[in-house]
């Protein structure tokens, strides 16, 4: 092998290398499944023999480096923008001007000692070059044999990635994947990123989409003001526990003699609880970041794919702006997930949240699950924890705290050790699953709302304990079917929506959207100037129809005519032009 071909390898290794450092990095608070597709070598060794070709071809060492280190700096960029913001620079970032400011507080808080090694590696292959110079190095690399190299292995990523249906459909469906969402850098690399972001620029809000929804939006019945405004009686504090698949037929109930749900019937049979059972599930693929949307926006998911990884820099008005602007508060989201997970990181700071608490913050105890997170045990623990330290609602602070359990995930099988029921043969087995994790996640969410019980602030406290969305699935037919299923587990997808120290109790046996959740917290914290009251009706207003939609156009309740029922599908297609145009950021 010739001097030359060394140089060649030289800068063509360190190039690829300075990729792979790059996934790596992007990989560890993510996911490392990237790395084990075609594409993300592919794309790596396209880019790669691309940025090669001023030296390769022309030997132009100068330019090359030069090269190198513009690479460096947009590899570093990324990086830096990524452990802010939780995913790549936007196409459209680009040419604003003070961009680096808006990585963080202070560029430097972003930088990592190891960043270092993109341009100490061009530095070296620079080194390693110089000292390997010859009057031979003049001489070009084959032109055929290169362009064939690179031809065979652009056709190897044509090809994967036509049977995914293009790259705009390919890179698509990786971004609707929960843990796939923030990968499309490590896949594609940064420039592949860029064209996705290119091929899918935003539509324009049209004057003809706009009157559409500012039509559907005049006809939906006014929000009203529920509760006098008092300042002895208001909720300057509000807890939201989204409980992960939990369904409401298992509140209320004995089977083989054993309560499911001890913690939470006690709390339904207080005088300052508003409960309802009878909450229509209305996620969409998204699934969990689809019922913040509802639940923290009043707006529905997307038609098709995750607004959380499309649209995440929109403008979304929410529950946690509207505390800010009234109560000052400071917004938390906890979970023990990864902020990377359905892209939560990036969409709970457009939805207004100040802290993040995810994956790395919670020790890794009681975890079981597909993905092995911490359980919900320790999970409420660790927030207590936090609490008492001072870590979060700080003394004297206003606080909006969202909490994201975990162990309600299916399959729904908890750890003999951490199981306080059982049940006979008689009933199913992926139904006593389902009841013993209940009444675990039931356990674990006793202790903390006692807690909260304790403290001086709980007066001024709205907690808030909801299902982020059915749970059974495909099982229902068939448990609700078995002769031990039957009468026990519901044919609905309903889960329970309940309101713990609320200014008024109620019980609301009739059906209602998930959607209906957001206008009714305004109306109990006495948010109604908002200017944003969602596309739902408050269970709080005598008026309100008995019924909802479901995600699949599923109708359930009654008491409803077929223009309500035309008005409340249409709903959805509102919802979908209002986020994908960003209506909201039009205002």
């Amino acid at each position: 092998m010739t001097k030359i071909d060394k140089s060649v390898l030289t800068f063509g290794i360190t190039i690829f290398l300075k990729f792979m450092l790059f996934d790596i990095l992007w990989c560890i608070p993510t996911t490392f499944a990237s790395l084990s597709t075609v594409e993300c070598y592919t794309t790596k060794l396209i880019a790669t023999l691309i940025l090669l070709i001023p030296y390769a071809f022309f030997r132009m060492w100068k330019t090359e480096t030069l090269i190198m280190f513009l690479l460096d700096f947009l590899l570093i960029a990324n990086l830096m923008y990524f452990r802010t913001y939780y995913t790549a620079i936007p196409l459209n970032s680009y040419g604003l001007s003070g961009n680096l400011a808006d990585f963080t507080g202070s560029v430097f808080d972003s930088l990592r000692w190891y960043d270092i090694l993109f341009p100490l590696s061009t530095l070296a292959a620079a080194v390693v070059h110089r000292r390997t110079k010859t009057a031979h190095q003049k001489r070009p690399a084959p032109v055929l044999a290169y362009s064939a190299v690179l031809a065979v292995i652009i056709c190897i990523f044509g090809t994967v990635t036509l049977i995914k249906g293009g790259f705009s459909n390919a890179y698509k469906e990786y971004r609707d994947k929960a843990y796939f969402c923030s990968s499309g850098p490590s896949l594609y690399t940064v420039f592949g990123s860029l064209c996705y972001d290119l091929a899918g620029q935003q539509q324009k809000l049209t004057p003809e989409l706009e009157a559409k929804i500012e039509e559907w939006l005049s006809k939906k019945p006014k929000h009203e003001v529920a509760l006098p405004d008092s300042s002895t009686n208001r909720r300057t504090n509000c807890i939201i526990i989204l409980a992960e698949s939990l369904e409401s037929w298992v509140l209320e109930k004995e089977v083989e003699g054993q309560e499911i749900t001890p913690y939470l019937n006690k709390l339904l049979k207080d005088s300052t609880t508003i409960y309802a059972p009878h909450v229509l599930t209305q996620v969409k693929g998204g699934r969990s970041i689809d019922a913040q949307l509802i639940l923290c926006t009043g707006l529905l998911p997307i038609n098709s794919g995750t607004y959380s990884s499309q649209y995440p820099n929109h403008v979304y008005p929410s529950l946690q702006k509207a505390m800010h602007e009234k109560n000052h508060s400071r917004n938390y989201l906890l979970t023990i997930d990864k902020i990377s997970t359905w892209n939560q990181g990036p969409i709970a700071q457009s939805f207004g949240m100040d802290t993040i608490i995810a994956y790395h913050d919670f020790e890794l105890t009681e975890a079981f699950g597909t993905h092995k997170r911490t359980g919900d045990g320790s999970f409420f623990a660790q927030c207590q924890e936090k609490i008492e330290k001072g870590e979060i609602w700080k003394e004297g602070e206003n606080a909006y705290m969202q909490l994201i359990t975990y162990s309600g995930h299916a399959p729904f099988i908890l750890p003999e050790y951490l199981r306080e029921i059982s049940f006979s043969s008689d009933i199913p087995e992926k139904m006593g699953n389902y009841m013993i994790t209940a009444r675990y996640t039931d356990k674990a969410i006793g202790k903390f709302v006692e807690y909260l019980k304790t403290l001086p602030q709980y007066k001024e406290t709205l907690i808030v304990i909801t299902g982020d969305h059915e749970g059974l699935a495909s099982y229902r037919a068939e448990l609700c079917e078995s002769p031990g299923g039957k009468g026990i587990v519901s044919d609905k997808q309903f889960t329970p929506f309940i309101v713990v120290n609320s200014p008024i109790g109620m019980r609301y046996d009739e059906v209602m959207g998930q959607i209906d959740m957001y206008p009714t917290l305004l109306n109990l914290l006495q948010l109604d100037d908002y200017y944003w009251t969602g596309l739902g009706e408050s269970i709080l207003n005598p008026e309100k129809k008995e019924f909802a939609v479901g995600s699949q156009m599923n109708v359930e309740g009654e008491g409803y005519s077929p223009e309500d029922e035309d008005f409340a599908k249409e709903a959805y297609d509102i919802s979908d032009e209002m986020i994908r145009f960003n209506y909201f950021g039009k205002k």
